[in-house]
């Protein structure tokens, strides 16, 4: 990796604060695009400032040749596109080549997402085994559903929590999302219900020193992919469509709430979006919420 890409990988961590994942993401993407200009330009002592639009767009054509999916070439489109901004503000090179290069059409797929009646019957089903059992598994996936459909987390935000991230009396809770941007969120009753129903045996599992709000029968915080195979494994009892995932109930929140008239702009706050184009995709997904709009609205509905 050249030393001006080492540099950009250092100013995302120690500047724009961005999680170790998605570095290592940028990081995978730089090396690709270099890989591919030390073979096409036939030597490894290249000048940043000697790349132009017609190297981009090859690295692109090459890429897809390879076989990678439209949204990975977007992906590396993006890191490059970032890069090279960087070293134009740096003032090492005169101009951004990648700023007008075209990346592959996308596909705007929906998201999944259950439907009131299956979130109803995956709830009923997983506070009645809690209060059954009303051990650490049950009592832990019940408060996990609660605030993955509550609270429209991701699954890293939720796998992250410390107990202390949550204030019960005032029903919310402090999330860092992407970027490691703080956000505040609020929680439901049953939300917090479900939370304070399994803190006690949160407390008998949790190693002393653990702060995590999720932990497992040795003490210790309980990793994404455990929490992610859990939580599938009860979605999947329940959703009537196919390959719904833990991500999945994240659409569902957004969808549900603009299904009952919530304001786009506060779906995006909750939601922690950089963007209101990245929530509009839900709106689409909003078909009964438009059909009430309509025979509301219209005079001859």
């Amino acid at each position: 990796m050249t030393s001006q890409a080492a540099s950009f990988l250092e100013h995302l961590e120690v500047v724009r604060n961005l999680s170790p994942r998605t570095i290592a993401g940028y990081r995978r993407d730089l090396c690709d695009f270099e890989e591919f200009i030390q073979v096409h330009l036939g030597r490894e002592d290249y000048r940043w400032a000697e790349i132009d639009r017609t190297t981009i767009r090859a690295f692109l054509g090459e890429s897809g040749r390879r076989g990678l999916a439209p949204r990975t070439i977007a992906r590396k489109l993006a890191a490059i596109r970032a890069f090279l901004r960087h070293l134009h503000q740096e003032g090492e090179i005169a101009t951004n080549p990648a700023r007008l290069v075209r990346g592959p059409k996308l596909d705007r797929t929906l998201p999944g997402h259950m439907r009131l009646p299956e979130m109803e019957e995956l709830f009923r089903w997983t506070e009645s085994r809690a209060a059954q059992l009303n051990d650490l598994t049950t009592t832990r996936l019940l408060a996990a559903l609660e605030l993955f459909y509550g609270s429209g987390l991701r699954l890293a935000e939720l796998g992250s929590l410390d107990v202390g991230s949550l204030d019960l009396d005032r029903k919310q809770l402090r999330v860092l999302g992407k970027g490691r941007k703080e956000r505040i969120v609020p929680i439901t009753e049953s939300a917090a219900t479900a939370v304070r129903n399994y803190m006690p045996r949160r407390h008998e599992a949790a190693a002393g020193d653990c702060r995590a709000l999720f932990v497992g029968k040795h003490g210790n915080r309980l990793s994404n992919r455990y929490i992610q195979r859990t939580v599938q494994g009860a979605i999947s009892r329940f959703a009537s469509a196919a390959n719904l995932s833990v991500h999945s109930l994240r659409h569902t929140f957004a969808t549900h709430l603009l299904d009952a008239g919530a304001d786009l702009m506060a779906v995006k706050e909750l939601l922690g979006h950089a963007s209101l184009g990245t929530t509009q995709i839900y709106a689409h997904t909003s078909r009964e919420r438009l059909r009430r709009v309509y025979r509301g609205a219209h005079p001859r509905a």
